[in-house]
């Protein structure tokens, strides 16, 4: 069975997750001679930033250069899919950097799995996670409609993955009002810390987080 190894970066700026990621993409792409097991799954928090896929529209950014400073957020423009998105404290980041050849998978089955996962885990808080049509990620319904718990966006190079998932633990949500998240004018988003009332433990849901991860992608 190929093994993932679990690495938590901690806090760490968007662009240096990126050149992380990097970094072990070649590692595993490098792996294929050796039948290296370089899997992993990254961990970690980013300080506020804005991030656009290669799909995403400028527009969707609803606020000026200045005002960013003022709220102390950075802006990226990124090459994973999707459109745009929120990444700030109190939010699990999870970067799977996988050799889809390992698991058999290919892009749509594997994206599912990284819904599935976030699905079990926020189940283990009550909370029922549920797929939309032609929309990307994890969603709730509530009597205020559907809300988005967790953005999923990545990219393939070469059959291994990179970026993944954004799971809103204790997030302050009001970074989102700046952005038409995922491009969606009409919808809204949520977090575990909402829907339960309280303030949750970080590590604890990145421990669940990786025991589905982990029997997903065996």
């Amino acid at each position: 069975m190929t093994e993932i190894s679990v690495i938590d970066k901690g806090i760490i700026e968007y662009g240096a997750a990126l050149d992380v990621q990097h970094t072990y993409l070649e590692r595993v792409i490098a792996g294929r001679e050796s039948k290296s097991n370089n899997n992993v799954l990254l961990y970690c928090e980013h300080p506020h930033v804005y991030t656009l896929g290669k799909s995403g529209v400028d527009t969707n950014l609803l606020i000026s250069d200045e005002n960013l400073k003022r709220i102390d957020a950075t802006f990226f423009r990124t090459d994973r899919g999707g459109d745009i998105t929120y990444h700030g404290y109190g939010q699990v980041v999870g970067y799977p950097i996988i050799d889809l050849h390992n698991f058999n998978l290919g892009i749509r089955d594997y994206i599912y799995q990284l819904e599935e996962c976030v699905i079990k885990t926020i189940a283990e808080y009550g909370i029922c996670g549920v797929r939309i049509d032609s929309a990307t990620g994890v969603w709730v319904n509530t009597p205020t409609g559907e809300r988005k718990i967790c953005a999923i966006g990545v990219k393939v190079s070469r059959h291994v993955t990179m970026h993944g998932f954004a799971l809103n633990v204790n997030t302050d949500l009001s970074y989102f009002s700046y952005i038409n998240p995922c491009g969606f004018t009409e919808k809204g988003v949520t977090s575990i810390q909402e829907l339960r009332g309280e303030a949750i433990d970080m590590n604890e849901v990145k421990e669940k987080l990786s025991k589905h991860f982990r029997e997903l992608f065996k």
